[in-house]
């Protein structure tokens, strides 16, 4: 059996540790410095931030807050005292119509009008349907 060569020995040997490095090292009970040391530096957020908010869908969830402010600037109050948009999904306005007289007002004569307004103001992909509800 052969001894392990010693520039191997040399290599192995743990780094010296600085002053500050034994201390916290007491004080937390787990030496860290190694983990320290081979970290990768951190991002900056403005690197960072456009791929989480991409990942959850942040501005779409935006989008969809500014259609419920915009609401009443883009339709007529007689139409906005009895609908209000209860969400979107999948490019579907669903609309909470307050009773079933306003529902067949709305979707037999507005409803075209309601829907262009909206794909003029936040674009044909954001907005593709609308579903009006009694509720």
């Amino acid at each position: 059996m052969s001894l392990p060569h010693p520039i191997w020995r040399a290599s192995r040997r743990p780094a010296a540790r600085s002053a500050r490095e034994t201390v916290l090292a007491e004080w937390r009970g787990v030496d860290l410095a190694s983990l320290e040391r081979d970290r990768t530096p951190a991002k900056p957020a403005a690197e960072v931030l456009p791929a989480v908010v991409g990942r959850l869908g942040l501005d779409r969830r935006r989008a969809e807050a500014e259609i419920v402010k915009v609401w009443g600037e883009l339709l007529d109050p007689k139409l906005v005292a009895h609908a209000q948009p209860a969400g979107v999904h999948r490019g579907t306005l669903f609309v909470a119509v307050d009773n079933s007289v306003w529902l067949d007002e709305i979707v037999r004569y507005h409803r075209k009008e309601i829907l262009s307004r909206l794909q003029a103001a936040f674009g044909r992909e954001m907005i593709t349907r609308l579903s009006f509800r009694v509720g």
